[in-house]
């Protein structure tokens, strides 16, 4: 990541905490959080701010990793390392994250990229199946 992405990254994730995500949970017409992941090499949080599609009280990632012919590296820790947390705004919430299974992954993908077109811009740019991550808050 370069310098000014990485500058702009950590001033987001500091802005939306201090907020309570009254600033920085929309971006770009995307609404966002913040998902914390333990490092699948490091062992080490990671924080990052993701836009997410919310579906009941389900959140849904995806790893589109911006069409790219790689996974992102969250999606990654999240595959070795499911639980992780979450705050949507001012609210904290610890989650199982789970791939979407063969089965409901089309019906995601049409309501995901229905919302957001450009998910089929970035399908269109890769040889990978875009993963769809499920976050399930823990009760």
């Amino acid at each position: 990541m370069n310098l000014p992405v990485k500058i702009f990254t950590m001033l987001h994730i500091l802005i939306y905490r201090l907020t309570g995500g009254i600033l920085g949970s929309q971006m770009g017409g995307q609404s966002m959080l913040l998902l914390s992941t333990t490092g699948r090499k490091s062992g080490k949080q990671h924080v990052i701010a993701i836009s997410y599609i919310q579906d009941g009280n389900h959140y849904l990632l995806v790893a589109s990793n911006w069409g790219k012919d790689h996974h992102p590296a969250w999606y990654y820790n999240l595959t070795s390392q499911p639980l992780a947390d979450i705050q949507v705004k001012a609210r904290k919430l610890r989650v199982t994250a789970r791939p979407a299974a063969a089965e409901e992954y089309e019906q995601l993908w049409n309501y995901i990229s229905a919302k957001n077109p450009m998910y089929n811009r970035y399908q269109q740019n890769t040889r990978r199946k875009i993963p769809i991550i499920i976050l399930e808050p823990q009760s």
